[in-house]
């Protein structure tokens, strides 16, 4: 359910104060506070809730910015529709959603990232559903794939981050590339 729409982020502590969201869906570029100063706001504010980024800007400062002050997922503009919506629920859900190009990026990033030396490996079935997220596939068509539920998809990724220690999907998929697991 929509709870409200906002020209800026000037104002983000007021109006979650009043609309209790559960996901913030935020754009980089606006006037009086931008997104990257809205994430970093919100998160102080109100840490429960999930924020999930829409915008334009595809490059490394924006994205990790982004990231790193709290942002959940990372999606561009011109993603369709109900790619979005599933975007919002993944995010509602836990996940960590991204464009594939986004998701890329990531994965070189973290490419250049110390080597992973975990004696926790993961298992075969967690192997196959990291190569489909890399691949960009939502946790509903994982399911689909595997033939699980969607609850199972989230079991298996929360094993996957704990796991390799890390605290997103572009995180999971770029230490399991840059370490040779998939």
């Amino acid at each position: 359910m929509l709870k409200g729409a906002h020209v800026n982020a000037g104002d983000v502590e007021a109006n979650t104060e009043k609309e209790h969201p559960d996901v913030v869906m935020m754009d980089i570029e606006m006037p009086v506070a931008n997104g990257l100063e809205g994430v970093k706001r919100l998160k102080k504010y109100r840490p429960v809730t999930e924020i999930l980024m829409l915008t334009v800007f595809d490059d490394d400062g924006h994205i990790f910015e982004c990231l790193g002050n709290g942002a959940s997922g990372y999606i561009l503009k011109g993603t369709q529709p109900a790619k979005i919506l599933e975007a919002i629920n993944e995010v509602y859900n836990g996940g960590s959603p991204m464009s594939a190009a986004i998701a890329r990026r990531v994965v070189q990033h973290f490419k250049q990232a110390a080597p992973f030396s975990s004696s926790n490996e993961l298992s075969t079935r967690e192997k196959e559903l990291l190569i489909l997220l890399s691949k960009g596939n939502s946790y509903k068509m994982i399911a689909r794939d595997m033939d699980i539920s969607v609850h199972t998809v989230q079991q298996h990724i929360k094993h996957i981050y704990s796991k390799l220690h890390v605290h997103n999907m572009g995180e999971a998929v770029a230490k399991a590339i840059h370490n040779r697991m998939i």
